[in-house]
């Protein structure tokens, strides 16, 4: 394989059109776009009908639902469901997160704020720290904060009543969760990846909102290449309107798709630049593996980090990459979405 140029070599993991992730800017894009209420909400048919009679009981019952815990890689529609559950409650939505949350007296604070019925939305919730984690069990259990007055031998905890509310707490790493928080959770619903029908529909609602005419064959081609994640689509959906705006007509046709998606170099099946500099120093340079993945990440110009966490998931699961006690090592896809021949000893690998 040829050496990575200069301007390859600055950051592949950065501004990554297909990442899951979101910053404050796309989260404002994103607000535009976001379901009210649950049958405005397209896909994860299960965790919605549970969630949906969870909700309806409550309601009818007059009381706070049980508390939510929805878990899940980043982008499926976590933070829209928390939203969603307040709006169905017809209450207010408080927000905050683990890392936000470093010290007990920062969550008893949100916590002691809460009015009756509210819904405490806690994003990243295997982050909090240790002493609000605790604090937090008996807010969720008993409905009360014990307040530390003075320091050392006199010090004293003076319960504070708390008004019954619902927490809701999302998580990329559910196993990370302690078993006694994770326990306290009435309700757990664990989304998954969509189809490419739903994301289909995702885009078509996306284009109604934005105003902007989508062909079917267009939203087709743009759900194959969303990696399965509806906030990946719908910032591809932003780019190919961007594209036929500027050098198109203004109508998002199939044509159209295929060349926004040329440009910001996403290909066919949803890979960038990243995901193919690491399919092709795997292939190209070592054959095809095993190879360790510090030496993988050095010879595509990346952090270790960045290529297990950014690059890796999507590779492993799509079939192009397969994880060995002896290193990281490409599969026969692999080979043939670079269209080359494997070596023989390495199609012996994943020979039946």
């Amino acid at each position: 394989m040829a050496e990575l140029a200069p301007d390859d070599e600055r950051d592949l993991g950065s501004e990554r059109l297909v990442t899951s992730s979101a910053d404050d800017v796309e989260r404002a894009a994103e607000a535009a776009l976001r379901p009210r209420r649950l049958d405005e909400f397209v896909g994860q048919r299960v965790v919605r009908e549970q969630l949906s009679l969870v909700l309806e009981a409550a309601t009818s019952r007059g009381a706070p639902p049980d508390h939510v815990l929805l878990s899940g890689p980043p982008g499926l529609g976590k933070t829209t469901l928390a939203m969603i559950v307040a709006a169905e409650l017809g209450s207010s939505l408080r927000v905050t997160s683990g890392p936000a949350i470093q010290h007990a007296g920062d969550l008893a604070a949100v916590l002691s704020s809460l009015e009756e019925g509210e819904v405490l939305f806690l994003d990243e919730i295997h982050r909090l720290a240790r002493p609000a984690e605790e604090l937090l069990y008996v807010a969720m259990e008993d409905f009360r904060v014990d307040v530390i007055v003075g320091k050392g031998a006199g010090a004293s905890a003076i319960p504070l009543a708390l008004p019954p509310f619902t927490v809701v707490g999302a998580t990329t790493r559910a196993g990370l969760l302690p078993a006694p928080l994770r326990d306290r959770f009435g309700f757990t619903g664990h989304l998954d990846y969509y189809d490419a029908t739903e994301l289909e529909k995702v885009l078509h609602r996306s284009a109604r909102l934005l105003d902007v005419p989508l062909a079917t064959d267009a939203a087709a081609e743009i759900a194959r290449r969303s990696r399965g994640t509806p906030r990946i689509a719908n910032r591809l959906l932003r780019r190919v309107r961007d594209w036929a705006q500027v050098r198109g007509d203004g109508v998002l046709d199939l044509a159209a798709a295929r060349a926004a998606l040329e440009v910001y170099e996403v290909d066919p099946v949803g890979l960038d630049r990243l995901d193919r500099a690491v399919l092709e120093a795997l292939c190209r340079r070592f054959g095809g593996g095993p190879v360790g993945l510090t030496t993988l990440a050095m010879t595509v110009g990346e952090e270790a980090e960045t290529v297990e966490t950014v690059a890796e998931p999507y590779l492993v699961r799509e079939g192009y990459i397969a994880r060995t006690p002896r290193g990281r090592v490409a599969t026969p896809a692999a080979w043939q979405h670079l269209g080359l021949e494997p070596p023989a000893d390495q199609a012996a690998l994943f020979r039946a």
